[in-house]
């Protein structure tokens, strides 16, 4: 893990527009946004779809929590999660970024909930199928999912900013 990566503000902003990239070019949201942002961990572009794969149309395509917003859990994991069994104080600092950042994105969004954000009603219809939808053109103007994308990328580039940016000082 990088920690120390320098991140800047034009890197945070073209990790954003990758996400949003790489959702346009059919990656599901959780892999979009974990993707852009995973070399930071020291983990390749290939290792960060797989990992998120399973994240895809709410979890499962069950249409539960958003994959977008799944994805900016994964990153704070790796951002901050704690490695010790005994650590219960990182435990709970990680848990209280990732409520802080998932109260963000359920403010922007209206909902963490795939099935709320995309309006879909009642259990049978958002568990209905576990085949992925085809990418078309029709799906992008009918799916608010690259909104989403970029708000998660940017909830987590936001974090890091604050968090890691590394700014000039005024004496430079």
């Amino acid at each position: 893990m990088e920690q120390n990566h320098v991140l800047t503000e034009k890197d945070l902003d073209e990790r954003v527009a990758c996400a949003v990239e790489n959702f346009m070019s059919g990656y599901g949201c959780c892999q979009s946004v974990v993707a852009a942002f995973a070399d930071i961990y020291g983990l390749d572009d290939e290792i960060a779809k797989r990992i998120a794969a399973g994240f895809g149309g709410g979890v499962g395509r069950m249409r539960m929590m958003c994959g977008a917003v799944s994805a900016i859990v994964i990153l704070v994991g790796l951002e901050c999660g704690q490695t010790e069994g005994s650590d219960r104080a990182g435990k709970s600092a990680c848990y209280k970024v990732v409520q802080q950042l998932l109260a963000q994105s359920a403010e922007q969004n209206g909902s963490l909930i795939c099935a709320e954000i995309l309006g879909i009603k009642g259990h049978e219809k958002a568990h209905s199928s576990y085949e992925a939808s085809p990418r078309t053109a029709e799906y992008y103007k009918t799916r608010p999912c690259a909104a989403k994308v970029e708000s998660a990328a940017r909830i987590f580039a936001n974090y890091l900013r604050e968090t890691r940016c590394q700014q000039p000082s005024d004496n430079s």
